[in-house]
């Protein structure tokens, strides 16, 4: 990303953090829902951040989108466990998340990310287009969420969570396909913690599965929390290439979890726990892969072969149009007259 836009982004990042009030938890707890009186349409009451600027998720489509050719791969650091390893899995009421151990951690950022937790948003099974970001317009099945905080400024996520350079969060878009075995070493254990406050020890495994190939082409933009507080420190890095899972993976992801407890008298299905796109203000969006360039080029090739194929055609036609000119011709010898004419 330009200095100059890093710089822009960062004091108006401070202003915001400093004019915003903060967003402490409101008296009844962590009490919000994705729908009802306590929905997304009612957390700036109690956390007003989320009526703030710089929030997530987006709709990333060409007018925002800016070419930057300084954004380099990541790297994913310790993202690899062994399965005598373990992770913990979590119902926390909103979605199911996995805690990660510390030194996993990214490289190829401006300071050191340490990984804290992942979490996946979705729909239901009348729609699943259960995404948090879009792409011109178009909601995939699901999305999983990597969460890492700044572990060169602060001492761990929660001291992070509200402070400028934070957060850095990778995104990957999910969409029905294949079934995929790396994304089952999560899903196989939902019925573990199918009420809110469950939790399992899981075998670990190598996270970085969970990522789509090309990870080198990504989106990058300054943005929020996508739940309450909603705290706008988050670097979001949304790879471009969705990864797959299939429709039974999905199906058991849509169906398996309750966002209440084990013995509450009205239990609710853990669905639609996805925000809705954001207005997006006065924000750029930073690729690491130049879309236009790419669509240029395979353009020009698509004509560059329809040109050589119009050449090879004309070329072989003349070719043979000359070959039945010759055979109209007579070669007849001069006789001993025409010769002595002709001298």
């Amino acid at each position: 990303m330009p200095r100059c836009s890093l710089h822009a982004t960062a004091v108006l990042l401070l202003v915001i953090l400093k004019e915003q009030p903060s967003s402490p938890a409101p008296v009844n707890g962590s009490k919000w829902t994705y729908f009802g009186p306590d929905g997304e349409n009612t957390w700036s009451r109690k956390y007003p951040s989320c009526g703030g600027l710089l929030q997530s998720p987006i709709d990333l489509h060409s007018d925002i989108l800016q070419y930057d050719a300084s954004l380099t791969p990541l790297t994913f650091q310790g993202y690899n466990l062994s399965a005598n390893e373990q992770f913990l899995l979590t119902n926390n009421g909103h979605s199911v998340k996995l805690i990660l151990p510390s030194d996993m951690h990214i490289q190829g950022l401006q300071s050191r990310y340490n990984a804290t937790q992942l979490h996946l948003h979705w729909g239901n099974p009348k729609d699943p287009h259960g995404s948090e970001h879009t792409i011109s317009g178009k909601h995939f099945a699901a999305e999983l969420h990597i969460v890492h905080y700044n572990s060169d400024l602060y001492p761990d996520a929660s001291t992070a969570s509200n402070k400028s350079g934070g957060l850095a969060v990778l995104a990957v878009l999910i969409e029905m396909g294949s079934f995929n075995p790396s994304y089952d070493k999560i899903f196989s254990h939902l019925q573990r913690v199918k009420y809110k406050g469950q939790e399992a020890f899981i075998p670990g495994f190598n996270v970085e599965e969970l990522l789509p190939e090309r990870t080198a082409e990504y989106y990058r933009y300054q943005g929020s929390l996508t739940t309450p507080p909603c705290n706008p420190t988050v670097l979001w890095t949304v790879f471009r290439n969705p990864v797959q899972i299939s429709q039974e993976q999905l199906l058991a992801l849509e169906t398996a979890l309750y966002c209440t407890h084990m013995d509450d008298p009205s239990p609710r299905e853990m669905i639609n726990n996805f925000r809705q796109v954001q207005k997006f203000d006065e924000r750029l969006v930073y690729t690491s892969f130049p879309e236009g360039v790419i669509l240029s080029l395979a353009l020009a090739g698509v004509l560059g072969i329809c040109i050589v194929l119009v050449v090879s055609i004309w070329l072989f036609r003349r070719k043979s149009n000359k070959k039945g000119g010759n055979r109209g011709v007579i070669y007849k010898p001069a006789t001993k007259e025409e010769t002595e004419a002709h001298a």
